[in-house]
């Protein structure tokens, strides 16, 4: 079997993060084409956690935002198509939960295609979100 390492990784390279959105499909509805965005995106996060091969290879990164006490937004959860169902999101989303605060409730926006999965993993779907656009 092989060895996933996992760690909070606060300054992760957007070189990188990009190139794990993009084997993720997430990149599809990230601005990995807006290099000073990615950069924010990252630097401004609380919790960032990566999940890596032997080998260093990023394969899993979940990006958070949070308050520590009441509430943890998890703004990007991307896992490599290749590496996929191995459990790797589920330990990127329990790990991430575990450094803001088991107190805090983790909430996400799921990507259209990934809605089946949080379910399976004991997440419960919440009818009311609402949100304004970016202008």
């Amino acid at each position: 079997m092989k060895q996933i390492q996992y760690q909070r990784e606060q300054n992760l390279d957007s070189a990188e993060f990009i190139d794990c959105l993009v084997r993720s499909t997430l990149a599809a509805r990230r601005p990995v084409d807006q290099p000073e965005t990615i950069e924010g995106m990252l630097r401004n996060a609380n919790v960032i956690v990566t999940a890596r091969t032997e080998t260093g290879l990023l394969i899993g990164v979940s990006r958070a935002i949070t308050d520590f006490y009441y509430c943890t937004y998890l703004s990007d959860l991307a896992v490599d198509q290749a590496w996929q169902g191995q459990g790797i999101g589920r330990t990127l989303i329990e790990q991430t939960h575990e450094i803001a605060g088991l107190s805090t409730m983790l909430l996400l926006l799921s990507a259209p295609a990934a809605e089946s999965y949080y379910p399976h993993i004991g997440m419960t779907p919440h009818k009311s979100a609402w949100y304004v656009p970016r202008k």
